[in-house]
């Protein structure tokens, strides 16, 4: 496997088009480039330079052809084709201010002579490097020649970020797909081609902002902030410079203590403050772009204010004066939660934590800081709520966390495309503003006034060959891209623009693998944890099946199973009240058994086992069809793939296979144990009389 490999390349181009008659059609198109003169020389870094160097590379990979190259004055300006017709007939929004990351793209044929041209324009390097690879997706998708068209693209949200869990002894935390890119034996992997690499996928997919260091701070990683290391964080922040990408840094709260130069972090100590201060400045001198800092604060064992009777908005201002000279955002995660709880204590509820710990801080919050809220309430789970605190702080910067790493969700073993699972969440009604006030307009900026905003995720990519372990993991990545532009974009969209990028247009591989993956969230959803009750997981491990693994733990994520029911009671009436923390609408819609979705209701209530669905079945029995279906929409997949040997080249097919006979063994164990034990459980036999182990 090397660098020129199909799953190394991901959806990026890689190979030429077999079809003559398509690379004739382009021709006339592709053969000549005039370009804007500030994007030469072309070897030189930053994003104009870079968009130019990829609209050529791209070109001549996909039809061999090598484009004459011209330069004209102007702004970030590509015209492809016949310079001569695009000058006489600009359209109208080829004359419009832009912002700074958008861009317009017009292919077009003229009316006097039917010369084809295409002009590509940004609102700034930046815009024109989107444009490229909007025009690459273009040409990776068609099966056809040219046809007139024109897109004038805007991202709908500011902020786009992806956050790696990476430690600097090489691991990841929950990384499923080999040892960390950046970093090995606690040094920075300067040397490693795969970093610019990496910067280039996202680049390609509108990503903007990236933390290399992973959110659990250890001793060596509170080191990236020190003039030891920071000359070298400052060549890997040049290197996602050239992809209009901004570097940030996980910043260990406690980092004047852990270096050895302060006794205490408390935020309201002058001497921690001035230390702060002194470190941004030092920061900001090595980077002038730096974006912040990303914290994890008094959270699962993490330091923070608490040690000191400070509350989060005291610990993140303090990061956030100093920054602020700087332009500098700190990015103040909200999974903060009791994880040594009492499992005897039915009062107390996870769910609640992330409410009730930052809603009375409204307003008083620094411009500069930004709440990051994970998409549910609890953990990433394959099924859970939205969380009540996004958007319930209308004055504090907020951004959307999603998990794109499959941390319960197979773990890049199983398939399972998290696209539409987002878009539940990005068109979800949260009515904190009225009717409308929904997630994707809560994380553009759209219903608050936002200084900040927008959507982050966590990275699912290591040192393996494909960068995901499982091939058809790497449109997890793509697809959070391509949402965090446009959240408008539907997930069978995005799953057939992977597909076709990856597989080539109008193959029976592409044709299938968008199948799969609108199937593969339902499914995975259909042998794991049941109607959202979430976890059932191997303590720690999170991929098998054990459905009573974490029932009598500290971590709060209990299922209450009993003999009669299971479920959590979380209404105002009788349970912990958690349904109380949604804007009245959706509080009486989750608070009613009744009107409760069937997909969420064991997350809000505690139902017999013989309660009623409203597809008609009982709860157990759903319980018994759906994993049995499950296991048996994988078998299928498996048996589909296999005929497409002969379309797909062994680097691929095979590996492919290999996950999907694993899937397999894993959904046949989850369907066998939690049948087993929820059999056992209610004594209520499966009406069809399949194999159940009671």
């Amino acid at each position: 496997m090397t660098r020129t490999s199909r799953g190394y390349k991901a959806w990026l181009p890689a190979e030429r088009w077999p079809d003559s008659s398509r690379i004739e059609a382009w021709k006339p198109l592709l053969a000549t480039v005039t370009a804007s003169m500030t994007l030469l020389p072309a070897g030189e870094g930053g994003p104009g330079p870079t968009a130019l160097r990829e609209l050529v590379s791209g070109i001549g990979t996909l039809t061999g052809l090598t484009p004459s190259l011209a330069l004209q004055a102007g702004p970030p300006m590509i015209v492809l084709g016949s310079a001569e017709a695009a000058e006489p007939s600009p359209s109208e929004h080829d004359m419009l201010p832009l912002h700074e990351e958008a861009y317009v793209l017009r292919i077009a044929q003229s009316r006097d002579n039917g010369s084809w041209y295409a002009v590509l324009r940004g609102g700034s390097e930046r815009g024109l490097l989107h444009a490229v690879f909007h025009f690459l997706r273009l040409l990776g998708t068609t099966t056809t020649g040219p046809v007139e068209q024109e897109v004038v693209e805007t991202p709908r949200n500011a902020l786009r970020m992806i956050d790696q869990w990476d430690n600097m002894d090489g691991s990841v935390e929950r990384g499923y797909s080999g040892d960390s890119i950046f970093y090995r034996n606690n040094r920075i992997q300067l040397e490693s081609p795969r970093i610019a690499d990496y910067a280039r996928l996202l680049g390609s997919i509108g990503i903007n902002a990236i933390s290399i260091n992973n959110v659990n701070v250890h001793h060596e990683e509170t080191k990236l902030i020190t003039s030891a290391l920071l000359p070298e964080v400052a060549r890997l922040a040049d290197l996602f410079a050239d992809y209009g990408i901004q570097l940030f840094l996980s910043a260990n709260y406690a980092a004047p203590i852990e270096l050895g130069e302060l006794e205490t972090a408390d935020p309201l100590d002058e001497d921690v403050r001035s230390w702060w201060a002194r470190k941004a400045e030092e920061i900001y001198a090595a980077i002038p772009d730096f974006g912040g800092f990303v914290v994890k604060a008094d959270s699962e064992n993490r330091p923070g204010p608490f040690t000191y009777g400070r509350d989060h908005a005291d610990g993140a201002n303090m990061l956030a004066d100093a920054l602020a000279p700087f332009g500098g955002r700190v990015m103040w995660r909200c999974f903060v939660y009791d994880c040594h709880q009492d499992w005897r204590d039915r009062s107390t509820d996870r769910a609640r934590a992330a409410y009730d710990h930052f809603k009375p801080l409204d307003g008083r919050f620094r411009d500069n800081v930004v709440l990051q809220i994970k998409n549910g309430p609890m953990d990433f789970q394959v099924r859970e709520p939205i969380s009540p605190l996004f958007g319930a702080m209308p004055n504090t910067n907020q951004v959307m966390e999603f998990q794109i790493a499959q941390e319960y969700t197979g773990q890049q073993r199983d398939v399972c495309f998290l696209v539409p699972q987002w878009k539940t969440y990005l068109d979800f009604d949260t009515y904190l503003k009225g009717p409308g006030s929904t997630v994707k307009r809560i994380a553009a900026g759209e219903v608050h006034p936002f200084v900040h905003s927008g959507l982050a995720a966590v990275s699912n990519i290591g040192d393996d060959d494909n960068w995901t372990g499982h091939h058809l993991a790497q449109a997890n990545l793509f697809g959070f891209g391509r949402l965090a532009w446009n959240p408008e974009l539907g997930a069978e969209e995005i799953a057939a623009e992977w597909s076709a990028l990856t597989f080539g247009p109008g193959t029976p591989a592409a044709a299938f693998v968008q199948e799969l993956l609108m199937e593969s969230w339902p499914t995975y959803e259909s042998y794991t944890a049941p109607l959202s009750v979430g976890w059932m997981v191997q303590p720690h491990y999170h991929y098998a099946v054990d459905v009573d693994g974490y029932e009598y733990s500290k971590w709060g994520t209990y299922h209450f199973a009993d003999r009669d029911g299971v479920g959590v009671d979380r209404t105002i009436k009788t349970g912990t009240g958690y349904v109380g923390q949604y804007a009245a609408e959706n509080a009486v819609h989750y608070g009613s058994i009744e009107s409760c979705p069937d997909e969420l209701l064991l997350f809000f209530h505690h139902v017999p086992y013989t309660h009623r669905l409203k597809s008609g079945k009982t709860v157990i029995q759903y319980i018994y069809d759906s994993r049995f279906e499950g296991a048996a929409k994988v078998e299928a997949w498996i048996e589909r793939w296999k005929k497409l040997e002969s379309e797909m080249d062994a680097e691929r097919f095979a590996p492919i296979l290999g996950r999907l006979e694993m899937q397999l063994d894993n959904a046949r164990q989850w369907r066998d144990v939690v049948n087993t034990y929820f059999c056992r459980k209610s004594g209520i036999p499966d009406e069809h009389g399949r194999l159940i182990y009671a």
